[in-house]
């Protein structure tokens, strides 16, 4: 590590670390009004639902009276969930077993949903991975670029085309800090060369994409009654973190925020539905952010319709 990227990295944990963690989230929470979520009579679709963040939406939408699909990979972890939401006295439970690194498996998933023709009022694009080492999938992709973005893409729009998210849904977007410090760059998404594959570095070029696709989304769908959010969560003590940055985790472990607190805005922003700017933010702790921290994440060839056109033509080549 050189200097420069030595200063970067003090320069972007002295600048967040106390916002992103549970200091800034208790702090702000303060001036926040009672809040309790009615979600009588909606029906929710949480991707990653078994675990983490994405746990944590499913059972605050059961308790705000939700019916919901959580979907994630594990059936073992989807029956433990199962086994929790019984115990705790909650119903309105189903759950899906899909692969999000699969995009044959995700379309899978959408024929299930297409078949049973219900819609769903609340999607909630939560699954997402940040992998140490390189993995490369059956189809022959980075398998965090399709769990991260690829998949979030092939159901969101599959789910729009099929009117199963209409006038009156809410799509929120769980995106991460870390695409604060890229811009747009479709070349470096799905990095299959393990000489040049960083996990770290392949997850912010993830995130950055959330945050424009998010706005394609709400150029594109808004007239048709959908608000599209994107929010970042702050730094949560997840199984990822634990996995992935167990450096990270043991510096701030004390500190780290809580599925709750992690989830908070994302369970906000579906009940509220608050109005937004027109150009292109980021939701944290309630709040409307803007996109863009640093001059150099502005500078980019790409632009939202470059970004869908090659997410288009990646889910059209198919398995490699």
């Amino acid at each position: 590590m050189n200097w420069q990227q030595l200063k970067k990295i003090l320069a972007f944990y002295g600048r967040f670390t106390l916002s992103f963690t549970q200091v800034g989230y208790l702090a702000r929470r303060v001036f926040w009004s009672k809040f309790v979520p009615d979600f009588r009579g909606q029906r929710w679709l949480v991707t990653g639902g078994s675990g983490g963040l994405g746990r944590q939406m499913v059972l605050e939408a059961l308790r705000g009276g939700a019916t919901v699909v959580a979907a994630a990979r594990s059936e073992g972890k989807l029956a433990e969930l199962r086994a929790e939401v019984e115990a705790s006295g909650l119903t309105g439970l189903a759950t899906e077993c899909c692969d999000f690194t699969s995009t044959a498996d995700t379309e899978r998933l959408i024929e299930r949903l297409v078949a049973r023709g219900q819609r769903f009022d609340a999607l909630m694009n939560n699954v997402g991975v940040l992998n140490d080492d390189l993995i490369v999938t059956s189809e022959g992709r980075e398998a965090s670029f399709v769990s991260n973005l690829l998949s979030h893409y092939q159901l969101t729009e599959a789910l729009v085309a099929k009117q199963l998210i209409g006038n009156g849904s809410v799509v929120v977007n769980v995106t991460s800090g870390g695409g604060y410090n890229v811009p747009l760059m479709t070349g470096t998404m799905n990095v299959t060369d393990p000489k040049r594959y960083n996990g770290t570095v392949a997850y912010g070029f993830h995130k950055r994409a959330q945050m424009v696709l998010n706005q394609h989304w709400r150029d594109t769908y808004g007239a048709r009654g959908i608000d599209f959010f994107v929010m970042h969560p702050g730094w949560a003590d997840t199984a990822g973190v634990q996995r992935s940055l167990p450096r990270f985790r043991k510096i701030l472990k004390s500190i780290l925020r809580d599925a709750e607190s992690g989830a908070d805005t994302a369970i906000w922003l579906a009940a509220k539905r608050p109005p937004q700017p027109e150009e292109e933010s980021v939701w944290f702790d309630r709040a409307v952010r803007t996109a863009h921290v640093y001059p150099h994440t502005r500078a980019t060839r790409e632009t939202p319709q470059s970004l869908v056109a090659w997410l288009e033509a990646e889910l059209a080549r198919g398995p490699r």
